[in-house]
């Protein structure tokens, strides 16, 4: 049955061919690591100094095992300092940071709520109060664990140049819940084939959470922390791109600790999905000035935080009401041929989703399997990750259309997970 070049045939083809164009590169970016393996990089002429800058509400379980693992590096102790700023706390935080070794300071503002301002409030006053002596400072989390060679590794690539640097993000709760693996096939992928990729083509990376570096010259052109969206690393990693600041990526891994249930992922995402609006329409016009500078950082990025799902859903829904007011019109509105593709074109929407992110589970894992730490009793998960991944991933879609109109606010996430770097290898 012949479907000639009717309106709904036209419109289809051009969401194919959109999306099709648009993440091609996607593609060449996962062959290209799947090919090439992972960056190397030259060993460094020197061993800079470095403040460790952690941001912490009601984190007792777990931000002493982040300090101790930082502070048992194989990285001179007095070319690092860890920081950290017990935000609001009502639990024992800044005594547990204290008896791990870091230098704790007290915070207890409650209307600049969250990470970001955490962040314009440390660095400021560590460089009042330090000056020039730190070359870079870290980022991170207080549910993180950090690998022993971390720093030096990170030094490698800061020593090459870069303001920014990215690093390997792991999960430290894989086989929790099919929730928490789903997220770290998610971050396995963002940092193999994403921003390992980019950094062996030459191209930018984006910094994702924790587990990043800052020169010292950039926070101090800002005169600390100017980034306060829902999601201030994306806000940071487009403006970046945006102004040709070219963010590194080194093959430093440490540990985060992922959400377990639906409900906390949904809440966390919902955050991530708003901030990610936020973004794209502040920074879209910066990011057509860079594209228009021939700058492909700036096109990747645009592709990274542009609602793409929103267009699936508007396909969908151009689809579903045709379908549906078409057969009640009995031929007068829709042919048969129409109304058939129009099912296709809404079951190949759903269907290749789950395909795509089903073969993107199977390749991340492979590749990165001896990065995936599962108990034995749980080794199941690893294989039924494979069919839940796509779920997870699918999910965004009533999300996406919620933060459109939902009122989104930061909400910290509770961590409780209290394992050392150790347990975490020890479990394979």
């Amino acid at each position: 049955m012949r479907v000639g070049l009717t309106p709904i045939v036209i419109f289809n083809v051009i969401i194919f061919l959109f999306y099709t164009i648009c993440y091609f590169y996607q593609g060449v970016y996962l062959f290209y690591g799947l090919r090439h393996g992972n960056v190397t990089l030259p060993k460094a002429k020197k061993q800079h100094t470095f403040a460790y800058v952690i941001a912490a509400h009601n984190e007792e379980p777990v931000i002493g095992n982040l300090v101790h693992s930082i502070l048992s590096q194989d990285y001179p102790q007095d070319k690092m300092d860890v920081y950290v700023v017990a935000d609001a706390c009502t639990d024992n935080t800044y005594r547990e940071a204290i008896d791990a070794g870091a230098i704790t300071w007290e915070r207890n503002d409650l209307v600049r709520k969250g990470k970001s301002w955490v962040l314009d409030y440390a660095f400021n006053r560590i460089l009042n109060e330090t000056g020039d002596k730190y070359d870079g400072f870290f980022v991170f989390d207080a549910d993180n664990i950090v690998s022993p060679n971390y720093t030096s590794i990170m030094n490698d690539g800061f020593d090459q140049g870069y303001l920014v640097l990215t690093s390997y993000r792991n999960s430290k709760n894989f086989d929790s819940s099919w929730v928490s693996s789903a997220y770290t096939t998610w971050f396995l992928r963002e940092a193999k084939f994403l921003n390992n990729v980019r950094m062996m083509l030459g191209t930018s990376a984006a910094i994702s959470g924790s587990g990043w570096l800052v020169s010292r010259s950039i926070v101090e052109g800002m005169h600390g922390w100017d980034f306060h969206l829902l999601t201030e690393d994306i806000q940071f990693s487009t403006f970046c791109a945006s102004n040709n600041i070219q963010i590194g990526y080194a093959p430093a891994e440490f540990f985060d600790e992922q959400p377990v249930t639906f409900k906390a992922s949904w809440i966390q995402r919902m955050r991530w999905t708003k901030g990610f609006y936020q973004v794209f329409f502040s920074y879209v016009r910066d990011l057509m000035h860079g594209i228009h500078r021939k700058q492909f950082a700036a096109y990747d990025m645009m592709m990274t935080i542009a609602p793409g799902m929103i267009l699936t859903l508007v396909s969908a829904f151009v689809n579903l009401t045709y379908l549906i007011v078409g057969g009640l019109s009995h031929g007068f509105l829709a042919t048969q041929g129409e109304l058939l593709m129009c099912a296709g074109s809404l079951i190949m929407t759903f269907g290749s989703m789950y395909v795509v992110f089903f073969i993107l589970a199977i390749i991340t894992t492979v590749s990165e399997r001896k990065h995936i730490h599962c108990r034995k009793d749980r080794r199941w998960r690893i294989f039924t990750n494979f069919f839940t991944f796509p779920i997870f991933m699918i999910s965004y879609i009533p999300i996406t259309v919620v933060a459109l109109f939902k009122k989104v606010e930061w909400v910290p996430t509770k961590h409780d997970i209290s394992v050392s770097f150790q347990d975490v290898m020890n479990e394979g």
